[in-house]
């Protein structure tokens, strides 16, 4: 990798026809597997904007070229992290730990001590990623209509100084 950087996704980003696309790419290895559908089906570039007014964003570059996002949002008690994608040419090499950190960052910043993500009951490798960051299970939860599980919420103990490579 050459000239890998992330930057917080503010009002002068411009990019989010290529933010949508990289999502959708990331998210299609989804498609058939999980049950219900994944919510980035439905983003629009529109709605995209609008999350990053309502939530803290970050996007992954490389060189000049969008490679990944992660989107926060603030809670009463912690954060709510959403929305990772990584390029699919691109995972495994570290893009996703990177947006990870900055996430941990702030809620570090903000005083918050934990953070909690959901995957998909089906994804157990990105269960296993998950786990390897640090996250554990508390719950599970079911999508509206679905008498099963569908969801695994997992939260991270936050402290200052925690390091995603620990």
């Amino acid at each position: 990798m050459t000239a890998l950087r992330v930057e917080a996704i503010g009002e002068n980003f411009g990019e989010w026809e290529e933010l949508l696309g990289m999502i959708r790419d990331s998210f299609a290895c989804m498609d058939g597997v999980i049950d219900p559908p994944s919510s980035a089906g439905l983003l629009t570039a529109d709605n995209l904007r609008q999350k990053a007014q309502e939530e803290i964003g970050f996007a992954a570059f490389l060189d000049d070229r969008l490679v990944g996002c992660v989107f926060i949002r603030e809670k009463a008690d912690d954060f709510y992290l959403g929305k990772l994608a990584v390029a699919p040419a691109l995972e495994g090499r570290g893009i996703g730990r990177l947006l990870m950190q900055k996430a941990e960052d702030v809620a570090v910043a903000k005083g918050k001590p934990s953070i909690e993500l959901q995957v998909r009951i089906e994804l157990t490798r990105n269960r296993a990623v998950f786990e390897k960051l640090g996250y554990r299970k508390i719950a599970e939860t079911a999508h509206p209509g679905y008498s099963r599980p569908t969801s695994i919420t997992m939260r991270k103990e936050i402290t200052r100084g925690t390091d995603i490579n620990a």
